[in-house]
C-alpha cells in the first residue's frame, strides 16, 4: 500500500504541475504584465532551462545507475545469505534507495549539470554571442536561478514529506536482510511527561513494547503528592487513542499532608503522555520523520528536557538549508564554466567538483560537531551555506562580463 501511495503521489504531483502550466497558458491574457511568465522567461531562457533540467536529470540517472551496480555487487552476498526475495530487493530497497540518494546529493548533481552544459555552451561560443549582444552576466543567470527554484522546491518537498515514508521501508529491509542492528532497548529512562509529572523506566524492550521497574511521580509546589509504581507496563498498540498503557502489579500512594493513601491492583489501564519513540532512539530515526513530525517531536522533547533532540534539530534545519545549496553551487558552476578557455575545462571542472564535494563534506562535519560537540543545530545546518556564499560571491565577481 505504501509503494502504491508513493507512486500515486508522484503522479498526482505531475498532474498538478501540468494543470498549473495549462492554467498559466489559458489565463495569461487576464493577468497583469508583471505576473505573466512571458515577461520574465523568453525563448533563450526556455532553451537554458531545458538544457539545465535535462542535464540534471541525466546526471542523476547516470550516477545513481552506477551506484546501484556497486551496491548490488557489495550486498549480493548478504541478500543471498538472508534469502531476500527479489520483489523486496527491488520494491522495498532500491525503489526507496534511488530517491533517497538522488535527493541527498541533489546539490552535487545540480553542480555537475551546470558545469557540463555551460562549458559546452561556452565551447560553442554561445555565451560569447549572448554577452556580445548586450546581455549582462546577471541577466544570463536568470534562467539558471529559475531552474534552481524548480529543483529546490521539488527536492525540498520530496525530502520533507515523501522520502521519509520510503526510508522507513528501506531501513526495515536493511534490518531484516542486511543484518543491520537496530536499537530495541533502553535502560534507566527518565522523562517529564506532563507539568510536574516525571516518569522513570528501569528497562524498556521496544520489541514487545514493554517496560519494567516503572515509576511515575507527580509534584505540586516541589512537593511529592502522587507516587505510582508498577513491575511492568505495556504499551497498547491496538488502542484507538495514543498514550494508552497497561500497568501490572501497580501501587499508587497519594500524600495529603501527613496522611498517606495507598491503592494497589493487578492490572490498570491508564493514560501516560509518552510513546515508545520517546524511549528508544535508533540510528537514522530522524530521517523517517516528515517535517511536521520533526517539529512536533522536537517541541515535545524540548519540553521534557531530553538530551537527544540535537540530531532531530540538525535534520530539520538541514532540509531547509539544503534547498538553498542549488543556488550557491549553480552560481559557482556558472561563474567557473562560462568563459571559453584554451585547453578545455579540465582544471576548472576539477576545482568546481572539489568545491561541491567540500560543501557536502563540510555539511557532514558540521552536523557531527553539532551532535557530539554541542554546536547549535541552526549554525551547523547553515554554516556550509554561509561559507560557500562567500566563495560564490568571489567566483561571481571574477566571472566574464
Amino acid at each position: 500500500m505504501q509503494k502504491k501511495s508513493i507512486v500515486d503521489l508522484f503522479r498526482h504531483t505531475a498532474h498538478v504541475i501540468q494543470g498549473l502550466l495549462r492554467l498559466l497558458r489559458t489565463k495569461s491574457g487576464l493577468l497583469p504584465d508583471w505576473m505573466k511568465p512571458g515577461t520574465y522567461i523568453k525563448r533563450l531562457d526556455w532553451y537554458i532551462i531545458k538544457k539545465f533540467i535535462g542535464t540534471y536529470i541525466f546526471s542523476i540517472v547516470l550516477i545513481i545507475s552506477i551506484s546501484i551496480v556497486f551496491d548490488v555487487n557489495e550486498n549480493l552476498a548478504k541478500f543471498s545469505q538472508y534469502n531476500a526475495p527479489l520483489k523486496a530487493i527491488v520494491f522495498d530497497y532500491y525503489v526507496n534507495f534511488v530517491p533517497y540518494y538522488a535527493n541527498l546529493f541533489s546539490p552535487l548533481f545540480v553542480f555537475i549539470a551546470v558545469i557540463f552544459f555551460t562549458s559546452k555552451l561556452a565551447g560553442n561560443s554561445e555565451i560569447i554571442s549572448m554577452l556580445a549582444a548586450g546581455m549582462s552576466f546577471k541577466r544570463l543567470m536568470r534562467p539558471y536561478m529559475i531552474s534552481c527554484v524548480i529543483i529546490s522546491a521539488i527536492t525540498f518537498y520530496l525530502g520533507a514529506y515523501v522520502i521519509p515514508h520510503g526510508t522507513i521501508i528501506r531501513q526495515n529491509f536493511e534490518i531484516m536482510y542486511k543484518n543491520k542492528k537496530k536499537n530495541t532497548a533502553a535502560e534507566n529512562r527518565q522523562l517529564q511527561v506532563g507539568e510536574g509529572v516525571i516518569a522513570y523506566i528501569q528497562h524498556y524492550d521496544d520489541t514487545y513494547k514493554k517496560g519494567y521497574g516503572f515509576c511515575l511521580d507527580k509534584f505540586e509546589n516541589k512537593k511529592l503528592v502522587h507516587h505510582m509504581t508498577a513491575t511492568e507496563i505495556q504499551y497498547d498498540t491496538v488502542s484507538d487513542s495514543r498514550y494508552h498503557w497497561k500497568a501490572y502489579n501497580w501501587k499508587i500512594r497519594t500524600f495529603k499532608g501527613l496522611r498517606e493513601h495507598i491503592v494497589s491492583g493487578n492490572v490498570k489501564d491508564t493514560i501516560i503522555y509518552m510513546e515508545p519513540t520517546d524511549l528508544v532512539y535508533s540510528k537514522g530515526q530522524q530521517e523517517t520523520f516528515t517535517n511536521a513530525q520533526l517539529r512536533d517531536y522536537i517541541h515535545k522533547q524540548q519540553q521534557r528536557g531530553s538530551d537527544n533532540v540535537i540530531q532531530y534539530e540538525v535534520e530539520y534545519h538541514k532540509r531547509i538549508a539544503m534547498s538553498f545549496a542549488s543556488f550557491i553551487l549553480t552560481t559557482i558552476g556558472l561563474s567557473l564554466s562560462s568563459r571559453k578557455r584554451k585547453g578545455g575545462m579540465g582544471l576548472y571542472l576539477g576545482i568546481g567538483l572539489a568545491l561541491s564535494f567540500g560543501y557536502i563534506l563540510l555539511q557532514t562535519v558540521s552536523s557531527t560537531f553539532a551532535i557530539n560537540a554541542g554546536w547549535p543545530a541552526l549554525l551547523a545546518a547553515w554554516l556550509p551555506n554561509i561559507i560557500f556564499i562567500i566563495v560564490a560571491y568571489f567566483c561571481y565577481r571574477k566571472a566574464p562580463n
